[in-house]
């Protein structure tokens, strides 16, 4: 997949930032600094999304527009958002922060003109099954929008552990993740080929 342009267009702070233009959008979500920045970088070969070793780091919603080169049969969107949502689990000032970020999300999620995004689940492959993943993964497939898990950082493990952990995560959340690495760019291929089939409009 060829991107032509990213732009960065706003961190929004609540519902009425985001944008009203009927471009598709398809939101990362994850636990804290599962690296969802550091995919979008990878994805699009640019450093557009800013990067921390600091969980907690994202504390809005930021929005990047992606121009693609060109409209194909396997892809047939050519502009999208891409929404980098603020992360789950840990907060940069306590559970009040934590509660704020949660609403932000719930706000982006329950906004009438966000009904046709789609979601890509972040999680990191070295943890299978943690709670606050599967928590989450429930909320969203409750949310009734086309959804899909990710596995970062899989240049982490061996190919026997990878095997291993990705088995553990499709038992616990009964379907089976994407293993990406933002490092050394496996599995963008296929990503972008995700993000085609769940931004393609259904019937």
């Amino acid at each position: 997949m060829k991107v032509t342009a990213v732009d960065f267009v706003r961190s929004a702070a609540s519902a009425a930032d985001l944008p009203r233009d009927p471009l598709p959008q398809i939101a990362f979500v994850g636990r804290s600094n599962v690296g969802k920045s550091s995919l979008i970088n990878a994805l699009v070969k640019r450093t557009v999304a800013r990067t921390s070793a600091a969980p907690g780091k994202t504390r809005l919603i930021n929005l990047f527009r992606v121009s693609l080169a060109s409209k194909s049969p396997s892809s047939p969107i050519d502009r999208f958002y891409l929404v980098d949502l603020p992360g789950y689990g840990y907060a940069r000032g306590g559970e009040k922060s934590q509660a704020e970020f949660d609403l932000l999300v719930r706000q982006y999620f329950g906004s009438p003109q966000h009904g046709a995004a789609a979601v890509l689940q972040l999680v990191d492959i070295r943890h299978p099954g943690l709670p606050q993943d599967v928590a989450a993964h429930a909320w969203l497939a409750a949310q009734e929008r086309p959804c899909a898990v990710v596995a970062t950082k899989s240049d982490k493990l061996s190919r026997n552990e990878r095997v291993r952990a990705l088995q553990q995560w499709e038992q616990s959340l009964a379907t089976p993740p994407l293993p990406v690495s933002a490092a050394n760019g496996e599995g963008m291929e296929d990503l972008w080929k995700l993000i085609a089939t769940l931004l393609t409009p259904r019937a």
